[in-house]
């Protein structure tokens, strides 16, 4: 069993730049990969960055390439969203995952493991 919890959330004015955490505990697989999503309001939730936990390949995806980089502290468990360049279309909520097996993906289902969720407003 793994749980997550993600921080960092807040309101911030368009341009800036936010940190997200995601602190993870239980027991972690070689194979386990992590991700970041996000939902809005009336909207899908959508794919925004994955990494593998023993890896330093990533994968972002194109709303957020350029802005957004995801990376990881192994020895702390946490994973981390550095978001740059905030615009009003990035406020959601963001959603720490993590998955098993396979190629590194963007696909929802294929994550097994959810946090609750981090707010983030980006004001105009």
């Amino acid at each position: 069993q793994v749980s997550l919890v993600e921080s960092g959330g807040e309101l911030v004015q368009a341009g800036g730049s936010l940190r997200l955490s995601c602190r993870v505990s239980g027991r972690i697989f070689r194979t386990y990969f992590m991700g970041w999503f996000r939902q809005a309001p009336g909207k899908e939730r959508e794919f925004v960055a994955a990494t593998w936990w023993t890896d330093s390949l990533t994968l972002h995806g194109d709303s957020v390439k350029g802005r957004f980089t995801i990376s990881k502290d192994t020895p702390r468990n946490t994973v981390y969203l550095q978001m740059n360049s905030l615009r009003p279309e990035d406020t959601a909520v963001y959603y720490c995952a993590v998955g098993s097996g396979g190629r590194l993906t963007a696909v929802t289902r294929r994550y097994d493991y959810w946090g609750q969720g981090t707010q983030v407003t980006v004001s105009s």
